[in-house]
């Protein structure tokens, strides 16, 4: 019987290599490897984050020394500013003055105004309490004595404004200066306001001190 003939020009593996997985070169010894998509073998790249200035310093916020850490000094040797201490309302001379000199002047105020008009105004009387406990508390604080002087002085100033507008009463009945009656006749203008007194006018002595409390107690 005769052979089958072999069909010609079958394709032979070359230097005798076996195909791999399908792939005719993937065995053959010799071969270069096959490329990998980068010609130049480099690593790529690594891609861009979205933000170009990534590897920049933080831009500056305007205060020189935010990037310190805590307890580190400033600058130049210089430790970091302090601000000033407040100052003291807590001297008591210094608030019992202010209350006296507060109550000669508000009396004298008060005097003219009871003078001018020829009677005492109780609201006029409580304007100079306020206005004795408020001065003597904002300078010496809301100490007991502070606050103590301050309503005595304010009966001494609604006093000294009744002797000073029954002062002026008297001078313009008698027809003489004011300053005559304050200096050579004061005996008979305390005896004047100790026949005058009456529920009123210790009314309104009182309402001095107490509108000095009061304004102590406010501008502490």
């Amino acid at each position: 019987m005769s052979q089958p003939v072999q069909p010609p020009n079958q394709p032979q593996q070359p230097f005798g290599g076996q195909p791999v997985d399908g792939n005719p070169y993937a065995g053959q010894p010799g071969q270069p490897a096959a490329p990998t998509g980068n010609p130049y073998g480099q690593p790529a790249p690594a891609a861009p984050t979205g933000n170009p200035y990534g590897q920049q310093p933080p831009a500056p916020t305007g205060n020189p020394f935010a990037g310190q850490q805590p307890g580190q000094s400033a600058p130049f040797g210089g430790g970091a500013p302090f601000a000033p201490a407040p100052p003291a309302r807590n001297n008591i001379l210094l608030g019992v003055l202010v209350a006296l000199g507060a109550a000669i002047v508000a009396g004298i105020l008060y005097g003219v105004i009871a003078g001018s008009i020829e009677r005492e105004v109780g609201y006029a009387a409580v304007g100079v309490g306020f206005l004795v406990g408020f001065a003597s508390s904002k300078i010496g604080g809301s100490n007991p004595a502070v606050i103590g002087a301050a309503a005595v002085f304010s009966i001494g100033a609604v006093y000294l404004g009744q002797l000073v507008g029954i002062s002026m009463v008297l001078s313009d009945l008698a027809q003489i200066p004011f300053s005559e009656v304050i200096g050579d006749h004061f005996g008979t203008v305390t005896e004047a306001w100790s026949q005058e007194a009456d529920f009123m006018t210790y009314l309104f002595l009182a309402l001095g001190a107490i509108a000095a409390v009061g304004g102590a107690k406010k501008a502490g």
